[in-house]
């Protein structure tokens, strides 16, 4: 692409510049997905694609004996894709800006190494009775794998591998709860920890179980080029053959279009990590806020560029920006993808062009998480002493023994609940004022010392256990 100037009002002149932050600010964090999802990327899968479909009929003999390839011819020929270069790339845009046409410049690609290999008798099978479509859907699921597989999924992995590490860590630390912001029973932050790592695990399994389906199956899905022109060979046998032997899952029914349900279910899946990732990022910022953690200070960082003594956050807000720029796409090209008017529209095609932008986000995001997870620690001091005043949070133990002790026939007392909610409701209790409560109540002993001996850092459950799971 040529420089585009860009004056400004001082006849100052820009060469051109990145116009997404993930080709600019944050390329060095997301680069890696563009050895995957760059349109480099497609067109090295597109040659792939195309010379496995040439060595596969060539080698069927569907066409005589003497188009048979030989195993060096292959090997010259697969390192077109296997050896895809910069100088390849700006051939296949000088040949795109003559055919107007991605998949066909690539044909052509196929043909000039035909040449180089001195088999021009083979040019006419390249792209032999195959649509764009038959290339593309194949390329798309390549490379989206390839991109989950290598990428996404091995970081998300590592973030959760993080995330279990700190769950087991803290499985002890007690901590007051918040549900509807209001103190509530006591728990652990291991625990707290340890209910996302099992979130994010869940979605990780779903994720690692995608189908990557793929067909080639001609214009309309009917093979009916093929079949015209070659009545005996099994077309579809021959296509099931070529799809399995790129990795992916056959699809025998379909229009011109794979019909992309598969991508629709990764993204669907991928978006619903990133919400849990996003409540992550919402909770420790939030335990950030109250003093739960501390932010260790980074030598030479700034917070406020007016108020020196802030350390601000700024991994898991960063985070949750990106998770929800992520999401609008997933969920746009999860709802984009599985229609097309009738056999074919081009909306798939425009809108698979920011499948790498959608996963970008979500990288992004996992970064800074698994940064910002390292910038902070558990501050066991604050939530000791925030422990210690909401003592009122026992009341749910005592009314609970009550009940039972009523269930076993071992006390008289009605409405247990009614009781315990007159004596706190609006209220800051003290450790003295439960006692004197407890020592007056009309249960046995055992039920009374349990309760007596009760605190709220002590009022955990099962929590530790929970943690360790």
């Amino acid at each position: 692409m040529k420089p585009v100037g860009l004056r400004h009002n001082g006849g100052v002149s820009l060469s051109f510049q990145p116009l997404s932050p993930l080709d600019g600010r944050y390329a060095s964090q997301v680069q890696e997905l563009s050895l995957y999802l760059s349109e480099a990327a497609l067109n090295r899968a597109r040659i792939k694609v195309e010379i496995e479909w040439l060595v596969l009929l060539a080698n069927k003999e569907l066409f005589g004996k003497d188009r048979y390839i030989t195993e060096e011819q292959a090997r010259r020929l697969r390192m077109a894709a296997d050896y895809f270069s910069d100088a390849d790339v700006a051939k296949l845009a000088e040949t795109e800006a003559r055919t107007h046409h991605d998949v066909k410049a690539v044909e052509y690609f196929v043909r000039d190494k035909l040449t180089e290999i001195e088999r021009e008798d083979l040019h006419e099978l390249a792209h032999f009775a195959a649509t764009s479509e038959d290339i593309n859907n194949l390329s798309y699921a390549l490379i989206i794998k390839d991109a989950v597989n290598k990428v996404w999924l091995p970081k998300a992995k590592q973030l959760l591998a993080t995330l279990s590490e700190l769950a087991h860590s803290l499985a002890s630390v007690p901590m007051l709860s918040r549900t509807h912001g209001q103190p509530a029973t006591p728990t652990t932050m291991g625990k707290e920890i340890a209910v996302f790592a099992s979130r994010l695990d869940r979605q990780i399994k779903r994720i690692e179980k995608t189908e990557y389906l793929g067909k080639f199956s001609g214009a309309t899905g009917t093979y009916s080029a093929q079949v015209v022109a070659v009545p005996g060979a099994n077309w579809p046998e021959l296509a099931k053959e070529l799809v399995e032997s790129l990795g992916l899952k056959f699809n025998p029914l379909t229009t011109q279009i794979e019909s992309h349900d598969w991508q629709a279910e990764l993204y669907s899946s991928i978006a619903h990590f990133n919400r849990v990732l996003h409540n992550l990022a919402t909770d420790i910022w939030s335990y950030i806020s109250i003093g739960y953690f501390t932010q260790i200070p980074v030598k030479g960082a700034t917070g406020s560029s007016t108020m020196p003594h802030k350390i601000n956050p700024i991994r898991f807000e960063n985070a949750e920006a990106n998770l929800e720029i992520s999401n609008a796409l997933f969920d746009v090209l999860a709802a984009t993808l599985v229609t097309s008017r009738m056999q074919r529209d081009l909306t798939d095609s425009s809108s698979q062009r920011n499948i790498g932008v959608a996963f970008g986000h979500s990288l992004l995001a996992l970064d800074n998480i698994a940064k910002g997870l390292t910038e902070i620690e558990v501050a066991k001091s604050v939530m000791a002493a925030d422990l210690s005043e909401n003592w009122e949070v026992l009341t749910e133990a005592i009314q609970t023994v009550i009940r039972a002790e009523v269930i076993a026939g071992r006390s008289k007392i009605s409405n247990p609940y009614d009781v315990l909610k007159d004596l706190s409701r609006g209220k800051r209790l003290t450790r003295e004022d439960l006692a004197d409560f407890i020592v007056k109540l009309d249960i046995e002993k055992a039920a009374k010392d349990r309760l007596l001996a009760l605190s709220p850092k002590d009022y955990i459950g099962l929590a530790a256990k929970l943690a360790q799971l």
